[in-house]
């Protein structure tokens, strides 16, 4: 097992699963503090990385595409602060945080898992029942029903109409935006009926909250992600279309053809700190497990892959025929 343990939180690796643990000082994001402890399991997992810096360090945490559903919502606008997949690391704790890193890839090499993105959600969200009141109301869900209710600040043409109650089966998606700049943000649930339109100014749609960029803001994102967890998955695949009937319109010529993406080499770390990859194999081939071909021909970094092949051959986590395979493709860039 691996653990590292700092003021922003803690992580331990068992081999299975990644566990985040929020810490409990005053710095700690209030998203992060309302989300809890983060189970992410090793199948969901696309990387990791840790960076140093002059006095601080920090490991950060890929996911597959579309395996998390705060990340859904979130699209790439957490700021670093409320984002739980990254951790401060205390500059005499790099060694620590490096060996995290290096048990993680590893796994993730032995037990092949893809980097690919995922058509169904791989982690189950955050917890309800869940409320969070910032900017101009509070946005609760219990699980079947959102509710919304509106503060003393909110604009008349919104509040007027008193607290509003949505059954998760008339919401189509949630849409979750933070402050920029003089920009205010907002958390909209956009229905069948077309209710929460996008041009829809936030102040005045009863079914958005807006956010004028004050700290919980980022929390309102737990709502959405609570919401969207228990919507279908963008990615998963439609229901197969129906014949058509005779007269019908022909589909608009330019419309893009489902079909798959074509496959890609599969990373087991971020671009930015490529040490490992899986190379692709033929059509319906598998790859031999745990056979690690690396990028970089520093001889340090080949030879610690040596060390941790021996290591791994030791605890009988490889066969013979694995390890002999894995250490002849290290001793060619050798």
């Amino acid at each position: 097992m691996a653990e590292i343990v700092q003021k922003d939180g803690s992580w331990t690796f068992d081999g299975e699963m990644l566990r985040i643990v929020p810490g409990a000082g005053k710095g700690v994001s209030p998203l992060r503090r309302l989300l809890g402890e983060v189970a992410v399991p090793l199948r969901a997992l696309a990387g990791i990385a840790y960076e140093r810096g002059r006095r601080s360090g920090r490991l950060r945490l890929r996911l597959r595409e579309g395996a998390d559903p705060l990340l859904q919502v979130a699209g790439g606008r957490l700021d670093p602060v409320s984002d739980p997949y990254r951790l401060t690391v205390d500059s005499d704790r790099s060694g620590v945080a490096e060996y995290l890193v290096e048990r993680v890839r590893s796994t993730l090499l032995l037990e092949e898992v893809p980097a690919s993105p995922v058509d169904r959600y791989l982690l189950p969200g955050p917890a309800v029942p869940l409320s969070v009141a910032a900017g101009d109301g509070c946005a609760g869900f219990d699980g079947e029903r959102i509710r919304l209710e509106w503060s003393w600040k909110t604009e008349e043409s919104k509040a007027s109409g008193g607290p509003r109650t949505l059954r998760l089966a008339e919401v189509v998606a949630v849409q979750w935006r933070p402050s920029s700049g003089l920009d205010n943000g907002h958390l909209r649930f956009r229905t069948a009926t077309g209710s929460g339109a996008q041009d829809v100014p936030p102040q005045h749609d009863p079914h958005t909250v807006e956010l004028w960029g004050f700290r919980r803001d980022s929390a309102m994102a737990l709502v959405g992600a609570a919401v969207t967890v228990r919507l279908p998955h963008p990615s998963a695949a439609r229901p197969a279309a129906a014949p058509a009937r005779p007269g019908a319109v022909p589909a608009h010529p330019g419309a893009a053809p489902d079909h798959p993406a074509p496959d890609r080499d599969l990373i087991a770390s971020p671009a930015a700190d490529r040490s490992l990859v899986r190379t692709p194999t033929a059509p319906g081939a598998l790859a031999p497990a745990g056979t690690p071909v690396p990028v970089d021909g520093d001889p340090d970094v080949l030879l610690r892959r040596l060390r941790e092949l021996g290591e791994l051959r030791r605890q009988g986590l490889l066969t013979a025929d694995e390890f002999a395979t894995a250490k002849q493709a290290v001793l060619r860039r050798l």
